[in-house]
C-alpha cells in the first residue's frame, strides 16, 4: 500500500507542470467549449466559496474531487437545482454506493435546456416564425477507493454533450482526484484535475450550405452542397489544489476552514476561500469568497446554510441552500436536496 500511495502521489505531482504548460499555451477567456462544466454543483461547496476540493464530503464530490466519494457511507442521493444567469437553470443528480473495502461507485447527470427561442436573421431581426433550442448535458460514472487509512484516490470518466438547433458536439473526458489526511491535526490536502479530454466540434445539418466555387462565371453550378467546417475547441481543463482544516471541534460545534487554488486553461489563476460552521452536525452555516486575485471578475462573496435531519433509523435528509454574488450580473442561487441511508 505504501508503494501504491507513493507512486500515485508522485504521478499526480508529475502531471502538474505538464498541465500547467498545456494551460499556458491556450490560456484565454472564452477559448474553450462547454463552459457550463465550470458551474459548481452542490450547495455545500458553492456556499463555501467553491473552496471544496479538500473537503468534498457529499455526492457532489464527483464535480469537485472524485476521491471524496471513497469515505461516503452507505447509499447517498443528491439533487441540485441551480438558478443561473440569464434565467438559465441547471439540474444535477448524483448517486453513490459504498461497497466496503472494494471502494465506492457513483453516477451523476447534469442537464440544462434553454427552452425554445425564435430564429432571427439579418432580414428578419424580430424572428422568422421558426423556433430552435439548445442543450447542455454531461453524464459520468465514478469510482473511488481508500488506498490507505489516510489516502484516497478517485476517477470520474464522463461524456459531455452540447447541441444548438440542428448541430451538436460531443466529447469524452475524465476527472482525477486525490485526498490525503495529514498528521497535522487531521488537516486534509486535496488535488483534482477536471475535464481532461477530447476537443469538441459542432457538426450537423444546420451547417449545410450552398456554395458557388466561381462566382465570376455565370455558366458554372452556383449551388453546390457543402458543409461548413467548424473549429475544434478544448474542454475547460482545471487543476485545483486545496486544504481543509477543522479549526475548532467541540462536543457540539465545529468550524472548518478551507482554501483552494485553481489553475484553469481558460482564465487566470485564482484563490477560493471558505468556511463552514456546524452545530451538532444538524445546522450548517457557510460563507466564502470566490475568485480572489482574479482580475475583471464579477464573482465574489458567497454564503449558504443547511440542515441534516434523521427521519428514521439510519435515513437522513439533507437540505442546503447557497447564494453567490455576481456583481453587475446579479446573483445565482442553488438548492440541494440529499438523502443518505
Amino acid at each position: 500500500m505504501k508503494k501504491i500511495f507513493t507512486l500515485t502521489f508522485l504521478a499526480v505531482l508529475a502531471s502538474v507542470p505538464v498541465l500547467a504548460q498545456y494551460s499556458d499555451v491556450i490560456s484565454k477567456r472564452g477559448g474553450t467549449a462547454a463552459p457550463f462544466l465550470g458551474i459548481s454543483m452542490g450547495a455545500s461547496g458553492t456556499g463555501m466559496g467553491s473552496a471544496f476540493v479538500a473537503k468534498a464530503d457529499d455526492p457532489s464530490a464527483m464535480y469537485w474531487n472524485p476521491s471524496g466519494l471513497a469515505r461516503l457511507e452507505g447509499i447517498q442521493l443528491l439533487f441540485d437545482h441551480t438558478s443561473w444567469l440569464a434565467d438559465v437553470n441547471y439540474n444535477y443528480f448524483a448517486a453513490t454506493y459504498n461497497m466496503g473495502g472494494a471502494g465506492t461507485i457513483g453516477f451523476s447527470y447534469t442537464a440544462s435546456e434553454y427552452g425554445d427561442m425564435e430564429v432571427t436573421t439579418i432580414d428578419e431581426p424580430d424572428g422568422n416564425g421558426q423556433l430552435f433550442s439548445a442543450m447542455d448535458a454531461v453524464m459520468s460514472l465514478a469510482y473511488a477507493v481508500s488506498l490507505t487509512d489516510k489516502f484516497d484516490i478517485g476517477f470520474n470518466p464522463k461524456l459531455v454533450y452540447q447541441s444548438v438547433w440542428n448541430t451538436s458536439a460531443m466529447a469524452v473526458a475524465i476527472d482525477i482526484g486525490v485526498k490525503y489526511i495529514t498528521p497535522f491535526d487531521n488537516m486534509v490536502l486535496g488535488m483534482s484535475i477536471t475535464n481532461f479530454g477530447t476537443d469538441m466540434k459542432l457538426t450537423g445539418r444546420s451547417l449545410l450550405a450552398l456554395y458557388d466555387p466561381d462566382p465570376d462565371n455565370s455558366g458554372n453550378n452556383d449551388k453546390l452542397p457543402t458543409n461548413i467546417n467548424t473549429d475544434e475547441f478544448p474542454l475547460p481543463l482545471t487543476f485545483r489544489m486545496g486544504v481543509s482544516w477543522d479549526a475548532f471541534k467541540g462536543d457540539y460545534t465545529r468550524l472548518t476552514v478551507a482554501a483552494d487554488a485553481a489553475h484553469p486553461n481558460n482564465d487566470y489563476e485564482s484563490i477560493n476561500l471558505g468556511g463552514e460552521y456546524s452545530y451538532n452536525e444538524f445546522l450548517f452555516l457557510r460563507g466564502g469568497y470566490k475568485s480572489l486575485f482574479l482580475t475583471d471578475t464579477e464573482e465574489g462573496f458567497t454564503f449558504g446554510a443547511g440542515v441534516r435531519q434523521m427521519i428514521t433509523g439510519n435515513i437522513y435528509v439533507h437540505l442546503n441552500y447557497a447564494f453567490a454574488d455576481f456583481g453587475r450580473l446579479n446573483n445565482t442561487q442553488k438548492v440541494t436536496l440529499g438523502l443518505s441511508f
